[in-house]
């Protein structure tokens, strides 16, 4: 048995461990401040021309990124691949029919931004709040590189 005075430390011990926990699940669930800023960036620099400012989309020409059930049911993988290479064909977005062109991001773009934007959409407007590292970016290029 323990002696009534180690309790108090055995507390705060655990507390210490709770509250890293939370802060730990707290980095991981979400996206840090400079990476939405740089996705922010990016997407007002080049897809809110297609996507508009709010990510509703427009028409029927471009699927909103807002409340996205494609980005919601799609691999982050394929989503990766459709900012990377482009994406064309019929897709349906919250149960209306698209097919388009999107073209891929510019290759001045950096895999930062890549990871960035597709970060910053996860993490707007109402979707589920996914994060795309470079790493997770550099995949999806090296698993195309082996295709050719």
């Amino acid at each position: 048995m323990f002696h009534h005075h180690t309790l108090p430390l055995m507390r705060s011990v655990q507390l210490v461990l709770i509250t890293a926990a939370v802060m730990a699940a707290v980095a991981i669930a979400g996206a840090d401040k400079a990476t939405m800023d740089r996705g922010a960036k990016v997407y007002k620099g080049y897809c809110s021309t297609c996507h508009q400012a709010n990510g509703q989309g427009l028409s029927t020409i471009y699927p909103p990124l807002a409340k996205s059930d494609w980005l919601k049911n799609t691999p982050k993988e394929k989503v990766i691949e459709a900012v990377v290479y482009g994406l064309k064909g019929p897709i349906t977005v919250n149960g209306k029919k698209y097919n388009g062109v999107m073209n891929p991001l510019p290759s001045n773009y950096k895999d930062e931004d890549i990871a960035a934007v597709i970060t910053y959409v996860y993490n707007s407007w109402g979707n589920p709040g996914t994060v795309v590292t470079v790493a997770d970016v550099q995949k999806v290029k090296a698993a195309r590189g082996k295709k050719k």
